[in-house]
């Protein structure tokens, strides 16, 4: 019972495979349960994972690595990340809580206002070229802003390897495609993009900040993506 970085935890702790693990959505956005078919109501989703712990009704997902770190559904250089850390400086409430969706988007905005919404290519992904940022998937959706999914690779999903959509160029004119293909899940334009992959390399030219399921884990220089495949197994609804 947790929100996505105790999740996280969790995961990185695991060692048996074999090992049925059920997430009760705790957090603002709580993506893993939500992925996975939970409602996000916590006294529903507890009473669903019961109803599959009774009846032994598991799934074995994928999973991601991220420079060694284990993620679940997402992992990023760049912007993303960045505005991860911006967020996460701001401290939680009394009652413990992260500041919520509008905040994420708020911070995003003046970001992007803030550099006149420019931003070039920082990162070589080897064997594709090189881009403004980089975000990496291991299901669809890459997570949620309340109701709303945010697609960055519609055709990812638990069971294979993972994807990655790392836009080229940021400016005021491929923005808003950019923006339309996250909320629609269409193919994105000036986008180097990758499906069903098992490793992932990417150069940067400075140190850039990596996220991996919503949580900053610091700078980078290098990053290797690596997909574990049918690494955990979890409860899940009927």
């Amino acid at each position: 019972f947790s929100g996505d970085g105790g999740f996280n935890e969790v995961l990185n702790g695991l060692e048996r495979p074999d090992l049925p693990v059920g997430f009760v959505p705790g957090g603002g956005t709580s993506v893993l349960p939500r992925a996975l078919g939970l409602p996000r109501d916590p006294v529903e989703a507890a009473e669903q994972i019961a109803d599959a712990l009774r009846e032994n009704r598991t799934r074995r997902i994928s999973t991601g690595r991220a420079n060694g770190r284990r993620f679940a559904f997402s992992a990023g250089i760049g912007l993303d990340a960045e505005a991860v850390r911006r967020v996460d400086e701001r401290g939680r409430s009394e009652e413990g809580k992260r500041p919520g969706d509008l905040a994420f988007v708020g911070t995003f905005a003046r970001m992007l206002l803030a550099q006149r919404g420019r931003f070039d290519p920082v990162l070589e992904i080897d064997g594709y070229g090189r881009a403004a940022l980089v975000l990496v998937a291991n299901v669809n959706p890459y997570t949620f802003l309340k109701a709303f999914a945010v697609q960055v690779a519609p055709e990812a999903v638990f069971e294979d390897g993972l994807d990655f959509l790392a836009p080229i160029q940021l400016t005021p004119r491929t923005i808003p495609p950019l923006l339309f293909a996250l909320a629609t899940g269409r193919p994105a334009r000036n986008a180097l993009q990758g499906h069903d992959l098992d490793r992932i390399e990417v150069r940067c030219d400075r140190p850039l900040p990596l996220q991996v399921d919503g949580e900053d884990v610091g700078d980078v220089t290098e990053a290797v993506f690596e997909a574990e495949r049918r690494s955990v197994t979890v409860l899940v609804p009927s």
